[in-house]
Order: structure tokens, then C-alpha cells, then sequence
């Protein structure tokens, strides 16, 4: 916590602000899992009042990524199997549902734009940036759920991402998963331009599968 700095953003509420300050610093390891956040040391440290802490730890809880422990307060949740495996469960599911739905209604734009991402990806792959490679990871994936033409999925599928972001984080850190999401990337590109409801659900599957196998090997890692 010694290095923690409030990432300042004048157009943004403070509460959002402090958010995105402890929830990149949760993501990147500097606040540890089981960690407390306490609200005035937080609140010294960047240098604001204890209301946009309270505000921003509530946010951290909505995404998994604090959790509030009887007699001791807030602290930095550890990831856990059963979690994990819960929440990629139902976000294969539903992003299968999705791509399938996407075969029907998908255009030329759409496709261009997911390969236009792609391309994003594979610069930010080079950049290092593992904040930049989490956000095109999830734009790809949000580009799939507005081709899907329905809406109601894509207000499910969004709430889900919350919970899925300090996963996708996870896998995006280790550097030799980057090939592998890139390849399965391009498959369900494919399978979408073929219309191939079989393939690309396959592919879907494939991708979602291999983020959970990977994510296991580091929870083990973690405990």
C-alpha cells in the first residue's frame, strides 16, 4: 500500500476515482488478497474523506474483489475455485447463447470491427499494456453480445462482467496465454463470418475452457 497514489480524473466523481485507484492496485498485486482496507488510512493516503473510501470499497465488493469480514471490516477477497469455476460456468452459457445468436444477425461492419479489434489486441500485446489488453478483451466480447441483437442477454452478460474482470486480468497477466487468446479470437471470427453455429460455439467453448484451466493453475498458485 506504500506505493498507492489517487489516479486523479477531473471528469469522474471522486467515488469512481478512488474505485479505479484501489481496484488497479488490488489487480496488480499491491493490495494483497486478505489485506484490510481500512477507511482512514485509505482516506490519509490519497488524501480524501472517508466517504468516497466507503463509497469505492462497496464497488470493490460488487465485482468480488472485497469482501467484508465480521469484527475486522473490509479486506481484498481472496480468488477462490469455487468462485472462479461459478462464475465462468455461467459466462460460458451465456456467451455461447450469444455467438450462436450473433451467426443470425451478424454484418460485414461487425465483422470488420471484431477483427479491427483483434488487431488492437496484438498492439497492446506489444505495448505491454495490461490494462489496455484487458479493455480490448472485453470490448471484443461486448461487440459479440450487441451483434446477438437482444437485448436483455446483453444486460445480463454486462453485469457479469464485473465479476469476470479480475479473472480476465489474471490470464492476461502470464504473457504465454497471449498466442492462444489471440488464435481462438480469430476462430470464432471465422466460425462468425461462416455462419457456423457448431463451430463457433465450439470455439466459444474452447476459448472460456481454456481461461478456466488456466485461472486454476493460479488460484492453486496463490494458496
Amino acid at each position: 500500500m506504500d506505493d498507492l497514489e489517487l489516479n486523479a480524473n477531473a471528469y469522474l466523481p471522486l467515488r469512481d476515482v478512488v474505485f479505479a485507484t484501489l481496484r488497479e492496485a488490488i489487480l496488480k498485486g499491491e493490495l494483497k488478497p486478505g489485506e484490510r482496507l481500512m477507511e482512514l488510512q485509505l482516506a490519509a493516503k490519497l488524501g480524501v474523506s472517508r466517504t468516497p473510501i466507503r463509497e469505492a470499497i462497496r464497488m470493490l465488493q460488487k465485482e468480488g474483489l472485497a469482501v467484508t469480514i465480521p469484527r475486522k471490516g473490509a479486506q481484498v477477497a481472496a480468488m477462490t475455485q469455487k468462485d472462479m469455476e461459478d462464475v465462468l460456468q455461467i459466462r460460458e452459457a451465456l456467451e455461447i447463447l450469444a455467438v450462436q445468436l450473433a451467426c443470425e444477425s451478424i454484418t460485414k461492419p461487425q465483422l470488420a470491427a471484431l477483427e479491427g479489434n483483434i488487431v488492437s489486441f496484438e498492439a497492446a500485446v506489444k505495448a505491454k499494456d495490461l490494462t489496455r489488453m484487458a479493455q480490448v478483451d472485453i470490448e471484443f466480447h461486448d461487440m459479440i453480445y450487441k451483434t446477438a441483437s437482444n437485448p436483455r442477454l446483453m444486460v445480463v452478460l454486462n453485469h457479469l462482467r464485473e465479476q469476470v474482470y479480475r479473472y480476465r486480468v489474471e490470464y492476461l497477466k502470464d504473457g504465454r496465454n497471449h498466442p492462444r487468446l489471440l488464435e481462438e479470437h480469430r476462430q470464432i471470427v471465422l466460425g462468425l463470418k461462416r455462419q457456423d453455429k457448431k463451430y463457433v460455439s465450439e470455439m466459444m467453448e474452447q476459448h472460456l475452457s481454456n481461461q478456466a484451466a488456466a485461472m486454476k493453475d493460479i488460484i492453486k498458485a496463490q494458496e
